[in-house]
């Protein structure tokens, strides 16, 4: 384990310490893939308290976790804020990505810990961002490229979004890693073999580097680089031993 990571499993469990020592709820800041895998991976014995982890929406990427003291017998209030970013005016905006959006925000100085997901629409994004730069925002975040902008503060209570979905149905030799990200990304088996012994694919969160993994129905895959889909359903196994299976990836 690098150093990085080292000090990072060493402020999660001191997290957990003083959610245990004080009776009272502990966040980190956003953890991507790799950092939830790590916190995923400490051994149970040396964290003192239970976690939850949340990202504003239930299918977050990045996300916080929470630590719990026992006595705890309700959901924590995380310090989340959502903002949308939205053109001045739209007939003088130009497509933004989310490369666009990341990059305008940390020229503000922003630490990408600070940060959860983008979520990026046609003509606007929805911002998830520790509630501590929400004003800060609010107030600096003026320009995207050649885009005027402005951030306004979006209700968490009755925020809702529902992620852009394309459905994939097919037939797989067998229900392992490697054949459903096949189909998933309409790419070979043996090319998609480096993505998972390189370290770049997740199961619910956790690193996964074993080709012969057998995904469950609802689990969520995420390969960096590539996207993200969940195994939905098998509806039938065929005569030959195939498994129709029902996808649905993130777009």
């Amino acid at each position: 384990m690098q150093k990085e990571e080292l000090l990072l499993q060493k402020r999660l469990i001191e997290l957990s310490v003083t959610a245990y020592q004080r009776g009272i709820v502990t966040f980190s800041d956003f953890l991507n893939l790799n950092e939830l895998n790590i916190l995923h991976t400490i051994p149970k014995g040396e964290l003192y308290s239970k976690y939850a982890t949340f990202g504003g929406i239930d299918f977050a990427e990045r996300q916080m976790v929470a630590f719990l003291p026992d006595a705890l017998c309700y959901s924590p209030e995380y310090p989340i804020s959502v903002l949308k970013i939205s053109p001045l005016q739209k007939k003088f905006s130009e497509p933004l990505s989310h490369r666009d959006y990341l990059g305008a925000i940390l020229n503000l100085g922003i630490d990408r810990a600070k940060t959860g997901d983008i979520l990026v629409e046609e003509d606007h994004a929805f911002l998830f961002v520790h509630k501590s730069l929400e004003h800060f925002l609010t107030e600096e975040l003026r320009k995207i490229r050649h885009t005027s902008v402005i951030a306004t503060v979006t209700d968490c209570n009755t925020f809702q979004y529902e992620p852009k979905l394309k459905t994939i149905q097919g037939t797989v030799s067998s229900l392992r890693l490697d054949s459903l990200l096949a189909l998933a990304f309409s790419s070979s088996r043996s090319k998609l073999v480096a993505y998972i012994e390189g370290g770049r694919v997740f199961v619910n969160g956790k690193l996964v580097t074993s080709n012969g993994y057998q995904i469950k129905e609802q689990d969520l895959v995420s390969v960096r680089g590539l996207g993200r889909f969940r195994y939905i359903e098998t509806t039938l196994q065929t005569k030959k031993g195939r498994y129709y299976v029902t996808l649905a990836l993130y777009v």
